[in-house]
């Protein structure tokens, strides 16, 4: 299953639960052409090979962050928040889940022990990336 949370016109993130799946030799691409991170699913037999290939160095420009997180382990609980800073609503996300949060703000509370892998567009700006905020009280 794919889940996408939204505010108003703004998507704020999209999640790919463990159990989505593909038929055999298919792609997704799950994020639209605009997005600073792309995310894509496949699924692919054995013996399917990609072409070799480079990727050009192609100038872009990115205002703002998107990261994803793929839970390796354990279980997480994501607050979402509006650009207002105003609590939205959560998801609870577990080893195998990944998510990509793609605008406005978000907390995140490990309810069991996570190995978590991050990916985002850079460079970080130190001192500039993030403006913390305090969020809901359990």
């Amino acid at each position: 299953m794919i889940e996408t949370i939204r505010h108003g016109d703004a998507v704020i993130a999209i999640i790919l639960y463990k159990d989505h799946r593909l038929e055999e030799n298919q792609i997704e691409f799950i994020t639209p052409n605009d997005y600073y991170l792309q995310l894509g699913f496949m699924n692919r037999p054995a013996g399917y090979k990609v072409v070799p290939h480079i990727h050009n160095p192609v100038r872009r420009e990115t205002i703002g962050t998107q990261e994803a997180l793929f839970i390796k382990e354990g279980v997480v609980e994501v607050d979402f928040y509006s650009f207002e800073r105003v609590y939205l609503e959560s998801r609870k996300l577990s080893a195998g889940d990944l998510i990509l949060l793609a605008g406005a703000g978000h907390g995140i509370t490990v309810l069991e022990a996570a190995v978590i892998v991050e990916v985002k567009n850079g460079p970080f700006v130190l001192g500039a990336d993030k403006g913390r905020f305090e969020g809901i009280k359990r």
